[in-house]
């Protein structure tokens, strides 16, 4: 072993997988939460694992023949630089580590696609004229299939994998499932890449043999599989745990609206009891003539509002238009209802209140951001025609807003911890065979509910 050959491995061998393997990392890993001084740590993280290549570069010059001395060095790398990302990252190390290892999938997957693509091309002879631009014509191809393999499997898998990898309570089953079969694929390319070198005729991956090329062309591809099911697996688990957490939340959220509903009720109660007292007191005042006429007016005008006896057929529906109203009142906003809520006897209390409240809710919010008064206005409306229940509400906004299978996005910048209130709401919807479909025209918002055969 020399000081040549170690630089020559560590610069082809080594370099070349922890920069790839850096590429899927920072894909997989930049959504999580960051640790104070984040690009202090991830920059001497980089040295450091950079650094350590150099003894693993040496390592590999005397035992990289071997199938066991390769295992080692790709899981020492792999583990270095999962401990090295949990000190970046604000999070369990587990959660690091599904990250760092649904990564090194990626990697072996795209240096899979190369080989399958190179071996074919070697099978061919397409490589025969390239002379001594060979080593320059190589990289380019390979470092061509691994651009689009990052940018593919980025927008296929990635992306939508990566905001959800954060504070999730994962599948630790399906998850060790996981990594047994990437440990699997870790010996099977190490194996392959060991043996058929022996093989290989003039270069690697090179064979006379039409026998070792199936069987290598076979491997490829199976390894492949099994780092594609690696990410598909671990993807699963993180969808469920998605799914998971945004029911626990609607069955919080659907309690603590049966809760909030017994609240407003007796608190509506409260102030028409305090209402009709008052009335009776200024008739009282006004029958002994203390206060001039226009004064007692003013006074009945002033508790009038508060004097809540909206009815929209349903009681529920009632409590909330009612505490809506009082909020409305507060902030100059029009609340406008035409609700028939007879026909929606057919929604259970929590779920009718936790609808209609974050219906509302968002409605409200939007409109408060409006400067203009004749723009702060609410439509809600409930009728029927035949057996089909219709619900639509209407309100202006300002902004832009976007949607996402039919459902608006929050507006929020934290998107991870908002928007469950118009999950919730399609959830609702979905669980009474109803379809819920949300767009914008003319600078207004419309949202239409539909419930079928009731």
């Amino acid at each position: 072993m020399t000081f040549s050959q170690v630089l020559y491995i560590y610069g082809i061998i080594i370099v070349e997988f922890l920069f790839e393997y850096s590429v899927f990392a920072v894909l997989f890993l930049y959504k999580l939460n960051r640790r104070n001084k984040f690009a202090l740590r991830a920059a001497l993280g980089f040295a450091a694992i950079f650094a350590l290549g150099l003894p693993v570069a040496c390592f590999y010059t005397v035992f990289g023949n071997t199938v066991w001395g390769r295992i080692f060095v790709y899981t020492f790398l792999f583990l270095a630089f999962t401990l090295l990302s949990y000190l970046c990252f604000e999070e369990s190390y587990f959660t690091v580590l599904i990250g760092c290892g649904m990564a090194y999938a990626a990697q072996n997957l795209a240096y899979k696609v190369y080989l399958l693509i190179w071996t074919f091309g070697e099978r061919l002879r397409l490589y025969d004229n390239w002379g001594g631009r060979f080593d320059l014509f190589y990289r380019l191809v390979y470092y061509t299939v691994f651009i689009i393999c990052a940018v593919s499997f980025y927008f296929l898998f990635i992306k939508r994998i990566a905001i959800k990898l954060k504070n999730r309570s994962l599948n630790y089953k399906m998850l060790l499932i996981t990594f047994f079969i990437l440990g699997i694929t870790v010996f099977l390319c190490s194996v392959e890449d060991v043996y058929f070198a022996k093989l290989s005729v003039e270069r690697e991956n090179r064979f006379d043999n039409y026998f070792y090329y199936v069987l290598r062309q076979t491997g490829n591809a199976f390894s492949a599989v099994c780092c594609l099911i690696v990410i598909l697996l671990a993807s699963k688990s993180i969808m469920e745990s998605q799914l998971l957490k945004e029911v626990e939340y609607l069955k919080y959220a659907v309690q603590q609206g049966e809760k909030q509903y017994q609240i407003s009720k007796d608190s509506i109660e409260l102030i028409n009891v305090k209402c009709h007292d008052i009335k009776y007191k200024l008739d009282a005042l006004s029958a002994q003539g203390t206060m001039r006429a226009e004064e007692l007016k003013e006074l009945r005008d002033s508790i009038s509002f508060y004097d809540l006896k909206k009815d929209t057929g349903n009681g529920l529906l009632n409590v909330l238009i009612n505490e809506k109203s009082l909020y409305c009142e507060q902030n100059g906003i029009t609340l406008s209802c035409m609700i028939d809520g007879k026909k929606l006897d057919f929604i259970e209390a929590g779920d009718l209140y936790c609808l209609f409240g974050n219906l509302i809710d968002n409605a409200l919010e939007a409109v408060k951001e409006i400067a203009e008064k004749e723009r702060r206005i609410v439509n809600v409306s409930v009728k029927s025609k035949g057996n089909i229940v219709i619900v639509q509400e209407e309100n202006y906004f300002i902004g832009e807003r976007n949607f996402s299978d039919g459902l608006p996005l929050t507006t929020k910048s934290d998107k991870s911890s908002h928007g469950f209130g118009m999950r919730s709401m399609g959830m609702i919807v979905e669980k009474y065979g109803g379809e819920l479909k949300a767009f914008t025209a003319d600078g207004i918002f419309h949202l239409n509910i539909i419930f079928t055969g009731r």
